[in-house]
């Protein structure tokens, strides 16, 4: 008899999440901050010597979701600094490939989103207007990558993300930093946004 695949990690906390059913209580902040800080976007195609984080990524979504939606409550900021969450496990893949590899990939996706969410006092879906404002801040962020440090001329990602709004990336710069220092700052984004929750 064939053995069933193994569909679980082990993590640098010791807990064992298992991919395919993941449960709230087998997540820990450290080990998303932990794996968002060596995933590198653009699958590290990026001029700098260091790669550009998915953590990194996180935290200037979450800086633009707040200029996008300067009202919001603390808990959609949260879910924005933890909108590519699931990547810690399964990843960073780009466009392109999340469609080559077709609706598998969402479904896993989804689920290990709404295990983080609830792990965290998130509903596990976020409503359709708030997903839609952090998608935008995505959006603007992509752009800012893709312009510098990724190679993309101003035209090109323009096509790709839509250029986006002058005020919401004001002052705003992509930064290339150590893993370990990405990873502390992601940490403590995090527990400072839970503090502020009700």
């Amino acid at each position: 008899m064939a053995q069933k695949p193994r569909a679980w990690q082990r993590m640098l906390s010791g807990r064992r999440l298992d991919l395919l059913d993941p449960t709230p209580v087998d997540i820990e902040i450290e080990d998303i901050a932990h794996g968002l800080a060596f995933v590198a976007r653009w699958n590290g195609q990026t001029q700098g010597d260091f790669a550009y984080s998915v953590a990194e990524h996180s935290l200037l979504v979450e800086t633009i979701f707040a200029r996008i939606a300067p009202n919001a409550p603390v808990k959609w900021r949260l879910a924005a600094l933890l909108h590519d969450a699931p990547e810690y496990v399964i990843g960073d893949m780009i466009s392109p490939v999340k469609a080559a590899v077709g609706p598998g990939y969402g479904a896993l996706d989804e689920r290990l989103e709404a295990a983080v969410h609830i792990r965290f006092g998130l509903p596990a879906k976020v409503p359709a207007a708030v997903k839609k404002q952090i998608k935008r801040a995505d959006r603007v962020s992509a752009w800012m990558e893709a312009v510098q440090i990724a190679g993309f001329s101003e035209a090109e990602a323009d096509k790709f993300f839509g250029r986006p709004d002058p005020a919401l990336r004001e002052g705003l710069h992509i930064r290339l930093r150590p893993p370990v220092e990405v990873r502390a700052d992601f940490t403590a984004r995090h527990a400072a946004l839970l503090k502020e929750m009700p």
